[in-house]
């Protein structure tokens, strides 16, 4: 009894930063819509890479690249293209195994699409082929994914619905499986755009040109002409494509409609055009800003001699630049301010949706308690073998881990914890994670704690982290009744971001903080941004697991 007064009395501490709540959701740190009919891009400043929207009468959906993290396949709603809400996952079940994370694998460039009252999404698993998932309700549940073509490479599918009811899809192919790239293809499926009923055929080849690397296809039908509209040049070097033909097999004509120019917006391209129902056209992208991912941007759409002009076309020449601030999509009425959920108070009996796994969930890995907390289990680290037959405990091939993505280059992420630790080298804490990672925790060492700074440099090639100690601290309550005796810390831990770089801090008060270790410089993931929450682990073995039971999670300035 003596141990859950304990923890229950820490659980209930008076907060000392204001909560928020989940639903109408105001960032702090980046709100694109100015208030005064005017947004600064970019709408998401978060990774949603390879970002595809579509319009449905007056609402907005989109969804986004999610690899190997779950759940899959993120949902945002919007009214107006520039306020946007997480409202789900298609991908909330495992298609494939994955005990451990595969990463940059699992879904590619996914391309959303609404037909005959279902909403559909189709991606690319370079290593397992073309999947589907549908549903009448985005914000609900999704049905079984299919896989319509088996087959290794093909990558960033995007299907079309022709007039008569024929279906056709374009893709573009990964060099890393098949072993040739810069080529889009198309072919018909069946009607309900289940399975192929034909062989691809080429339509476009980079090849040789500085249209090399084109992929990330959407396909699209307008007044009679067939349209594929893709990126090329590279991801932070590149530019949009339009491509026009009175065939879905083409040959087709191509202009470049979307440039980077004198802008300092890097690699403007790969998204989802819309026609909106005020009769205007916008297109969504993304720009690949390292560290923090590919964050959303959204262009105005204008056509000339049956061309989309994206941007603003200074010079004429049908290529525009990209725009910094610019006016609000019309809309059928006023749209309330929303920005998708960061900041965490568990106190729903689930996570918030902004929350990822790095490979399948099990409920091992950690559940949300009745005291308004999520506990994350301390996941027991294998060792593995890598090129150079030397076995390494990293947290890159941890499962486990609670992520989200960065919402902005400067911002500070706060979460009050408590780790119980029934053995040692039990730890937890909170983790910026990358192909570098830094996180700050504490671990039991004897009968006290240890706040640690643990670093990684090149974590993908099983390098072990180095630990810096940065104070000794005793618990602030103990279990002694005999059984899996336990010792406990309450702590506030923060991580202060900006420009690339972090500094952490800790507070036994919540109150005042002091910052400690060194400063760390963020890296990406593997074709990810780097990723933000909580850690608890400790080596493999087969005493009983420790955890953190975390109150909260906030974002700030």
């Amino acid at each position: 009894m003596k141990r859950k007064s304990a923890i229950i009395s820490l659980l209930l501490l008076s907060s000392v930063l204001t909560p928020l709540n989940a639903q109408n959701y105001v960032s702090q740190v980046w709100n694109p819509d100015n208030g005064n009919g005017t947004y600064t891009n970019p709408v998401i400043n978060a990774d949603y890479s390879d970002p595809d929207v579509i319009a449905v009468g007056d609402d907005y959906y989109l969804t986004a690249s999610s690899f190997q993290c779950m759940p899959g396949l993120p949902i945002l709603h919007s009214k107006d293209l520039v306020n946007w809400e997480i409202i789900g996952h298609a991908l909330t079940k495992p298609y494939f195994s994955q005990n451990v994370p595969s990463h940059g694998n699992g879904v590619w460039a996914p391309c959303m699409r609404y037909h005959n009252g279902e909403f559909y999404i189709y991606w690319g698993d370079p290593d397992r082929g073309v999947y589907m998932v549908k549903t009448k309700n985005p914000a609900g549940e999704w049905e079984k994914p299919v896989r319509v073509i088996k087959g290794k490479g093909m990558i960033d599918t995007s299907p079309l619905w022709d007039d008569d009811g024929r279906c056709y899809l374009v893709n573009g192919w990964a060099n890393s499986r098949a072993h040739f790239a810069s080529v889009l293809t198309v072919r018909e499926l069946n009607a309900e755009g289940t399975a192929a009923i034909s062989d691809p055929v080429i339509v476009f080849d980079g090849n040789g040109t500085e249209n090399r690397t084109c992929e990330g296809p959407k396909f699209y039908k307008r007044n009679g002409w067939y349209w594929i509209m893709c990126p090329a040049g590279g991801v932070p070097t590149g530019f949009q494509l339009a491509m026009r033909s009175k065939s879905p097999y083409g040959p087709y004509e191509v202009k470049k409609v979307l440039a980077q120019g004198k802008t300092n917006i890097n690699g403007p391209h790969q998204g989802g055009w819309v026609h909106t129902s005020q009769g205007e056209d916008w297109f969504m992208h993304f720009q690949d800003k390292g560290a923090y991912g590919r964050v959303v941007h959204l262009q105005p759409v204008t056509w000339r001699d049956n061309w989309p002009v994206m941007g603003i076309d200074k010079d004429g020449d049908y290529c525009g630049e990209p725009v910094t601030k610019y006016r609000k999509p019309k809309t059928a009425g006023k749209v309330a301010n929303v920005n998708p959920q960061e900041s965490d108070e568990f106190n729903d009996g689930k996570v918030g949706m902004q929350w990822q796994w790095q490979a399948n969930y099990s409920q091992l890995y950690g559940m949300p308690t009745m005291n308004g907390t999520f506990r994350l289990y301390t996941y027991k680290l294998k060792p593995y073998t890598y090129k150079k037959n030397r076995d390494s405990l990293s947290l890159w091939l941890d499962p486990a881990m609670l992520l989200q993505k960065t919402p902005a280059d400067r911002f500070t992420a706060t979460a009050k914890l408590c780790l119980t630790a029934k053995n040692e080298q039990q730890f937890g804490g909170i983790i910026m994670m990358g192909l570098n990672f830094s996180a700050l925790v504490v671990k039991r060492v004897g009968q006290e704690f240890q706040l640690l700074q643990l670093t990684c440099k090149d974590a993908d090639k099983a390098n072990q982290p180095t630990s810096k100690l940065l104070a000794t601290l005793k618990p602030t309550s103990a279990d002694t009744n005999g059984y899996q005796e336990a010792i406990h810390e309450a702590i506030y831990m923060r991580m202060k971001v900006y420009d690339g770089k972090l500094q952490f801090a800790y507070s036994t008060d919540g109150k005042h903080f002091t910052n400690v270790g060194d400063v760390f410089t963020m890296r990406e993931g593997k074709w990810i941004g780097a990723k933000i929450g909580l850690v608890a682990a400790e080596p493999q073995g087969t005493n009983p697991c420790g955890w953190i039971d975390a109150d909260w999670f906030r974002i700030t300035r």
